[in-house]
This record gives C-alpha cells, sequence and structure tokens, in this order.
C-alpha cells in the first residue's frame, strides 16, 4: 500500500471527470478522491433481494417479480397505462402516466418482469407508480444487487449512477493507497469494532442482511464512528478559534468596587444570587488581558440586561468603550431606557445608533462615539457598519445571539481592534458577551458554542408567579375578548398579539390593525393602542410608554414585542394563530407577562384542525413555564439548525452527525477534542480539514 494522499488528488484525475464535470461537483463540495469517501449517502434502498407481492407492505421501497396478467390504457382525469403483474402469492397493479406506443407493446399479457419502486395504497389496492424494470423472458435473468443501493446528496445534472460509479473509483484508490486515521487508538474508548477504512466501505457498499433500519436512523456502529469523528472535527474547529482569539491581547478592565456599589445602592431591586454569581464571572473574565467570550443564557425575565450593565460600566471607569447591540429596534430602544435610568445618575454617557437615524443626528453621535465621548453606545447591527469608528472599545454586548449571523458578531468584535504598540504588534480586541433569552438545550451549546464560556442566570426575581397558559380554539375568542374586559376593568392591562403565516410587515401591520378597530368596537370603554413593525421608532417608543404608564389598557401587536419590553402591571397575554409560531417565540412572547407580582395568564388561540408538530407545541406550553425543557423540546421538533437560526446561514451543516440524535456521544467529543489539542496537536487540522473541508471557517465569529 503506497502512501498517496487521497485529500490531494483532485476528482479530475477520475474516469470520466472532466472540467465541466468537476465544477458541478465542487457546489456539494466534492474537491478530492477524500472529499468522494466522506460523501455519505442519505438513505438506503434494497434491490438484493425478491419480495413476494403477498408479502409488500404499503410504503416500503422492493423488488417483486411476477408476469403480466392484464395491460390497458385507462382514461380518467389523466390517461395511464395500467398492468396486473401476478406472481405465486398475489397481485400488484403498475402505473404509468408517461408511456410511449414501444413500452406498451412491451408489457403485453404474459411478459415476465422484474420490478423496484415505491408500494403505495391506490384504487385497485397495492400500487406501483413509475417503477423501474427489467424484461426477464431472456433464459439467463440479470443478477440482483450484491450490496444495498446508496441514495447520495446530488446536485443539478449529476446523476446517482454517475456519483455510484465515483464513489466506486474512490473506494478502489482507498484499497491501493490507505487513508490516514487521525484519531489515535489510545484515545478512543468508545469501542467503536470499525476502523475508519472498515466502516467508510461499509456506508458506501453495505452488504445483504446489513440492519437498513439502523442506517436510516444513522445509528448503525460504523456510522456513529464516523459521527463522532465528525463531532470531534466541529469541536475541534471551534476550540482553534477560541485559541486564535485568546492568543490576542485584550484591555484588563480591572474591578472598580465603588462604582459597582454605587449602581447597585440605586437600583430599585436586589440582585438574585445567580445574578450576582454570574456577574462575578464576567467581571473576572474581563480583568484579564484576554478576550473573555462568554454566552450568557437566562429564562424571560431572569435580569440579564441588569448584569450586561455592570460590565459595561466596569469598561467605562477602566476608560473604555462598550457597545451594546440588539436585534430590534424596540429592544434596543429598552436597552437605552434601562441603562440611561441605570448609568445615567452616575454621569455615564449614552450614544445611540439605529439604521433609521439619519442627517444630522446621526452625524453627532458618529462623532461621539469616534472621540470617545460616548462612553455607551447602544444599537441595532448599524453598529458594525463602516462609518462606526470607536475610540477604544473594550467590550462589546450582543444581546439575542441567535437573531444575528455569527459573522456579525464578528465583524462588532474587530470594530475593537486597536493598533497600540504598547499593548502588542496586533493590537487589543474587545471583550465580548453574548446574551440570550432563548435558553439553548445543553446538547447544543456544548457543540455550538464550544468556543464560550457559559454561564446560566437560573433564578427568577423574588415574587413571580408562574403564568398560567390555556389553550382555546378561535371559536371562542368572545369568551377570551370578555376575559380581557373583565382583566382591564380590574386595573391590569393585556397584550394581544396578531400573526400571520405571510412574514410580512406591511400583512402583519394590515391585521394588527384590523384585529385593533374590531376590539375597539367590542371593547368601546378600553383606551386600545397598536404597535407594529412599520410605524416610526418614535411612534413605537411613545405607544410602549405610554402602555407602561398605564395610559393604554389593552396593546394589539405584531412579533414586535417578542423581546425586550417590560411592563409589570401587563397580566393577560392573548396569542392568534399561535399554532403558527415556533416554542421559542411563543416562550418569547408569553414572557412579556408576569413580570409583576400578581398572577399573570397566556391565552393560546390556535384555528382547527391542528398539525401533529402545532398540537405537540401548544401541549408543552400548557405544560410548563421551564425555558430550558420548552427548548429541548423545540430541538426535538424543529432541529438545531432552526433553534440555532443557522438553518440560513450554512452553519451547523452536517454530513453524517446529528446533534439531537448523537447528543450521548457529546462529553466524550468533548473529552477526545481537549485530549487532541493537548497530546496530538499534529492531527488537529487535517482533521477539521477533513470533515469541515472547504467551509472551514464554521463558527468563526
Amino acid at each position: 500500500m503506497t502512501s498517496l494522499s487521497l485529500h490531494s488528488i483532485g476528482v479530475e484525475k477520475l474516469r470520466g471527470v472532466g472540467p465541466l464535470l468537476a465544477a458541478k461537483l465542487q457546489k456539494i463540495g466534492l474537491y478530492t478522491i477524500q472529499d468522494l469517501l466522506f460523501h455519505l449517502p442519505l438513505r438506503y434502498i434494497d434491490r438484493t433481494k425478491i419480495t413476494a407481492i403477498g408479502g409488500v407492505q404499503p410504503l416500503t421501497e422492493v423488488v417483486i417479480e411476477g408476469e403480466v396478467r392484464g395491460s390497458d390504457v385507462v382514461f380518467g382525469r389523466r390517461r395511464s397505462l395500467v398492468c396486473r403483474v401476478q406472481d405465486h402469492s398475489g397481485l400488484m397493479t403498475l402505473r404509468f402516466f408517461h408511456f410511449n406506443q414501444a413500452q406498451q407493446q412491451g408489457l403485453q399479457p404474459g411478459t415476465k418482469l422484474r420490478c423496484f419502486g415505491e408500494v403505495r395504497r391506490g384504487k385497485s389496492g397495492l400500487e406501483m407508480y413509475h417503477p423501474e424494470y427489467q424484461l426477464l423472458n431472456q433464459a439467463k435473468p440479470p443478477a440482483l444487487a450484491e450490496t444495498l443501493t446508496p441514495i447520495y446528496p446530488a446536485t443539478e445534472g449529476v446523476t446517482q449512477q454517475r456519483i455510484r460509479d465515483l464513489c466506486g473509483q474512490a473506494l478502489k484508490l482507498l484499497e491501493q493507497h490507505g487513508i490516514e486515521d487521525w484519531m489515535p487508538a489510545a484515545l478512543s474508548n468508545s469501542g467503536s469494532s470499525y476502523s475508519l477504512v472498515n466502516a467508510l466501505h461499509l456506508l458506501h457498499n453495505p452488504p445483504p442482511g446489513t440492519a437498513i433500519n439502523l442506517l436510516t436512523e444513522g445509528e448503525h456502529p460504523a456510522q456513529q464512528r464516523l459521527a463522532s469523528e465528525e463531532l470531534i472535527a466541529h469541536h475541534l474547529s471551534l476550540l482553534r478559534l477560541r485559541q486564535k482569539i485568546q492568543h490576542q491581547a485584550a484591555p484588563g478592565l480591572l474591578p472598580d468596587q465603588a462604582a459597582a456599589e454605587r449602581f447597585l445602592a440605586q437600583l430599585p431591586f436586589t440582585l438574585t444570587g445567580a445574578q450576582q454569581r454570574v456577574a462575578t464571572e464576567i467581571s473576572a473574565d474581563i480583568s484579564q488581558p484576554i478576550p473573555m467570550l462568554r454566552l450568557i443564557q437566562g429564562d424571560v425575565g431572569s435580569g440579564k440586561t441588569v448584569v450586561a450593565a455592570l460590565a459595561a460600566m466596569q469598561a467605562v471607569a477602566n476608560g473604555m468603550q462598550a457597545a451594546l447591540m440588539a436585534p430590534t429596534e424596540i429592544l434596543a430602544e429598552q436597552h437605552r431606557v434601562n441603562f440611561e435610568t441605570w448609568l445615567a445618575p452616575l454621569g455615564i454617557r449614552i450614544a445611540w445608533l439605529t439604521g433609521k437615524l439619519k442627517g444630522k443626528g446621526r452625524e453627532v453621535q458618529l462623532a461621539a462615539i469616534a472621540d470617545g465621548s460616548a462612553q455607551i453606545v447602544i444599537g441595532t447591527h448599524a453598529l458594525f457598519q463602516e462609518a462606526v469608528a470607536f475610540h477604544n472599545l473594550g467590550l462589546t454586548i450582543i444581546d439575542e445571539q441567535h437573531r444575528f449571523g455569527v459573522h456579525q458578531r464578528l465583524a462588532l468584535r474587530k470594530k475593537g481592534a486597536v493598533i497600540d504598540a504598547e499593548i502588542n504588534e496586533e493590537g487589543s480586541t474587545p471583550h465580548q458577551l453574548i446574551m440570550t433569552a432563548t435558553p439553548i438545550p445543553r446538547t447544543l451549546a456544548m457543540s455550538a458554542y464550544a468556543d464560550l464560556d457559559c454561564s446560566v442566570i437560573d433564578e427568577l426575581p423574588p415574587g413571580r408567579k408562574p403564568i398560567e397558559t390555556v389553550v382555546l380554539n378561535e371559536l371562542r375568542r368572545n369568551d377570551v375578548i370578555e376575559r380581557v374586559r373583565a382583566s382591564c376593568q380590574d386595573g391590569r392591562q393585556a397584550y394581544w398579539v396578531c400573526t400571520l403565516i405571510e412574514e410580512s410587515d406591511v400583512l402583519e401591520a394590515q391585521a394588527a390593525e384590523a384585529t385593533a378597530q374590531e376590539l375597539q368596537l367590542l371593547l368601546s370603554e378600553l383606551s386600545i393602542g397598536l404597535i407594529h413593525g412599520r410605524l416610526k421608532p418614535k411612534e413605537k417608543v411613545q405607544i410602549m410608554q405610554a402602555f407602561k404608564a398605564g395610559e393604554i389598557n389593552l396593546l394589539v401587536a405584531t412579533t414586535v414585542i417578542e423581546v425586550g419590553v417590560d411592563v409589570p402591571n401587563a397580566s393577560l397575554m392573548i396569542i392568534e394563530n399561535s399554532e403558527r409560531l415556533g416554542l421559542s417565540q411563543l416562550h418569547q412572547l408569553r414572557g412579556r407577562v408576569g413580570r409583576g407580582s400578581q398572577s399573570s395568564h397566556c391565552v393560546l388561540l390556535y384555528s382547527a384542525p391542528l398539525s401533529g408538530n402545532g398540537a405537540a407545541r401548544l401541549k408543552i406550553m400548557r405544560e410548563t413555564n421551564d425555558g430550558f425543557k420548552i427548548a429541548e423540546k423545540d430541538l426535538e421538533i424543529r432541529g438545531p439548525g432552526e433553534v440555532l437560526g443557522t438553518r440560513q446561514t450554512g452553519d451547523m451543516q452536517f454530513r453524517i452527525a446529528d446533534l439531537q440524535r448523537d447528543a450521548h456521544l457529546l462529553p466524550e467529543v468533548k473529552r477526545m477534542a481537549i485530549k487532541l489539542l493537548q497530546d496530538y496537536e499534529g492531527n488537529v487540522d487535517p482533521l477539521i480539514a477533513r470533515w469541515l473541508g472547504h467551509s472551514e471557517q464554521y463558527g468563526q465569529a
């Protein structure tokens, strides 16, 4: 066996691959022979055995053999060729909607066939639509497949047969040249019976009798061997990133006890034990001369903002700026109001920057940010636009991380890179604090945020009562309106949230306007406000202030109120079309009530019929207020890409691993990744390159 590296041989070296095909293969990440070997099937079909027609189950793919007993062209809504095929055990119907004269003549009664396709229930019993078939009238019937047939991820212009052929060529080269196994035997406790080479051979060509149910679920030992390696590669890429960042210098922001005590003394509440613990962790982190990378998780209403304000004040006390980025203007505004309430009395100047701030007002803010007179800067994604230059950014705070792409948080961090020969040649990089009120299941946090230290604020302020949630059919809307009337007449306030299938500001605004008009007619004695995404920022702020002051009894809103609005007197939340929203969004919306000491209620209105997922979501909302339990269920229903907000960004795209299915591997993955970095440094980069290939910038933020 020669030592030629398969990761260095391009696919164009294979038989039948010219520049055109090579370009198509690159679209699905296939550049080298190694890429082909790790291009694993999505699923398998079994063409290794013939199934008796009498033993066929609906919704399975099978091979059958039989004799054509009848063949007719049937004229219904669509013209079709219908053949009845019989073997010793029963009858099956074959149906072709696209056929020609020659095909019709070839399927005359008495013809013997071998067919492959998916079996469905039809008008005449079990049917196959457009099956693949071979005529068996020759003396020697064609041989059955020797292995299960793999179905690969493909792209336009590249057939399954072509990929199978190329993978077959790659496997032959694997036999000749072997492949480096970057996982040292000494590290693995998993006891996998499969070597890397054996696992690859089996997964490309599973022999007859291989448990197809295990392969389908991704639970075959050969798949688990590779899934573990892939998870290790992803984990290592994040640890590498962390190493890279922590090799940079950061300003050591030393604690200022006197300033912290002044800040805490003027708060109208006392920090919970969990808030104090997390604040201490952050303070210790940012006092170090290496960049902090910390994620704060806290359920809705747990008080993350005040902990962030304490950290920002520590930066200011050290003569540095802090920046807080929020995903929406309404949430950014809420942060600004809170920070000004808490920090302005201490003489700290706060700047404000959003995409909608124009003209002179924008110029004034940009100048204050650039010369350092603005000590804390709050805004939306406008903060990382090119025109924004910070004087000496020491700390970035990002709220609702899942709403931003990873590259956006990287962009803000780069804003703080200050070239300062006194610190080091590369300059200083700011500390980074990331907050989320969307609890991330432990399994996801371990893998998706391996580059971050995690803190959890797992205690709600004292006096908070759990929110009672009821699920009602839309038909009971009038009962709900009466409930709103009674609640508001008792001196409490309520939200009425409108949602639409289409994520359109215009349509959502129209729906909210129509609902507000309807409720104003039915509840004429109440003061009703309206807020939606198409209002000017100033108008949104005025309405929210009026609601907070108790001048508005009922606020009709779109999902713009999902994050960050705090009105302690609001104790009733109505969510229309609740079945259309994801769990985390429902949980966030529900968290807008229950901020005071009185008991609060949330009513989830739905339109029948409910889908299975819709019913599952509403059931879990009714059963628990625990954000982490809800997050686990959300992961189960929607998958990791949706939960993390990475589905559109291309991050977290695993070839074989599945964070939910393979959660049991993660503790071992974490241990092995750290061990590899410590003892097998030379194996790390090739392992990352093998699995992350040409998208190696995964998670680089």
